[in-house]
């Protein structure tokens, strides 16, 4: 398998490479040279496959022999240990829950997939690779969950202080070991931007070892891609055509699902859900990509003003707005908006659904107002227990907290308080790795 940057097609680099390097020098980010379109006796049959052997023939197809087999059988194995169900709603609306990892977040299967490729590639190295992680929320959980303990391999999360919620920082705090968390004074682009210039700093990068696990890393997109091939298998009527609303904050899940469509899967539309950062929304409106500083929303993992991974999707689309429109629908709300959604929601179906959940709710209900005759899936991205208060305040109803979160309640909080300037950031990894 040979990859290359979006800003640089000309130039290629191993999965190997591209896994443990997560960004390219020239500041892209990495893609397949080729998105192999899968057999049809597969996408004919998927209801006869399990979710580990979707999983295993995908990475077969990308990974061109990349790694033996045997090999990534044992990825999938270690990795794709918990189920994404369907839930169906009523005949047009469904849920794809993606929240059975033991985060409690979708990016639970990214993560964990991504810890053991790692691992893999890593084992005969002498030298410690240290992962940066800029989180808005899910993905520091996830990924400190997907690699504690893992040996040769130290993770550090930025997050945005104050701007989390309260179990969210607990799973990125309250681990050790192998596992540090910077709280960043400031929002999640500051984060995000700390990381790159650290892959970009020459000078760092000679005296560590650097990497990511950020959705900028394609490690984390491939599995993501599962579950799609894994939602459409589970859907009763297919004579419908399907959609997917997919909350949407740096863009790596809907990415990911355009991948699954370039591989075969029959997706009719691909709807982008977002909060008041509505970037990519206004993009598909108007033509002009414009990032700005993201706003804090109630839905706090999609509070993203500059998201990664738009340049990925330029990239699947040749850099042409109508391919783009022509696949993506965009909606935007506000954060009144996706409370009433919640509300709709628990009355309507007697289902209790997360913020992010809501704005993907919200902008299927749009889009079925014209587009009547589909299939929509609504993935539904986190546990609403990440986000208890809210939740409960806005359903006035109790939510369980499932023991794996409810066990971190009480468990010490440890972080590094720093301020948004690059140096500092520098200073901090040199003086520590």
């Amino acid at each position: 398998m040979r990859l290359y940057s979006t800003n640089n097609k000309s130039k290629f680099v191993s999965l190997k490479e591209a896994v443990i390097k997560g960004l390219p020098e020239d500041n892209g980010l990495y893609m397949p040279e080729v998105i192999p379109l899968l057999p049809a006796s597969f996408l004919e049959n998927l209801k006869d496959y399990s979710f580990q052997d979707i999983g295993f023939i995908i990475c077969q197809a990308l990974f061109r022999g990349a790694i033996p087999e045997k090999d990534i059988k044992e990825i999938i194995k270690a990795s794709i240990t918990f189920p994404a169900p369907l839930v169906q709603l009523n005949e047009e609306k469904s849920v794809l829950e993606l929240f059975h990892g033991p985060s409690l977040a979708f990016k639970d299967f990214g993560a964990r997939f991504m810890a053991q490729l790692m691992s893999y590639f890593n084992i005969e190295e002498k030298k410690e690779l240290i992962i940066l992680v800029a989180t808005s929320g899910d993905t520091g959980g996830a990924v400190a969950a997907g690699f504690y303990k893992t040996p040769g391999i130290k993770i550090v999360i930025l997050y945005p202080s104050g701007k989390v919620s309260h179990l969210q920082e607990k799973q990125l705090t309250t681990l050790g070991h192998n596992i540090t968390a910077l709280e960043i004074d400031g929002t999640f682009d500051d984060c995000q931007d700390l990381v790159k210039k650290a892959f970009l700093d020459e000078d760092l990068n000679k005296k560590i070892r650097l990497s990511s696990a950020n959705s900028i890393n394609i490690a984390r997109l491939i599995p993501q891609s599962f579950y799609y091939f894994e939602a459409y298998k589970q859907i009763k009527n297919k004579n419908r055509k399907i959609v997917f609303s997919i909350p949407s904050g740096n863009f790596g899940n809907l990415t990911a699902g355009l991948l699954a469509k370039r591989m075969g899967l029959n997706v009719h539309q691909f709807i982008a859900a977002t909060n008041v950062n509505d970037v990519v929304p206004r993009y598909l409106s108007e033509g002009i990509f414009t990032p700005r500083p993201s706003i804090r929303t109630l839905s706090n993992a999609m509070d993203v003003g500059n998201p990664s991974n738009f340049s990925r999707m330029e990239d699947l689309f040749g850099f042409t707005w109508n391919s783009f429109k022509n696949e993506i629908t965009g909606f935007s709300f506000t954060d009144a908006e996706t409370k009433e959604g919640m509300r709709e929601v628990y009355k309507k179906y007697n289902y209790a659904i997360d913020p992010h959940g809501a704005v993907g709710y919200l902008a299927l209900k749009e889009y079925q107002k014209v587009n009547k005759d589909c299939q929509g899936i609504i993935l539904e991205t986190a546990h609403p227990s990440k986000f208890l208060d809210d939740v409960q305040d806005v359903l006035s109803c109790k939510i369980l907290i499932p023991e794996k979160l409810a066990m971190l309640a009480n468990k010490r909080k440890e972080s590094i308080k720093m301020n948004t300037e690059f140096n500092s950031f520098k200073n901090w990894l040199s003086s520590n790795y």
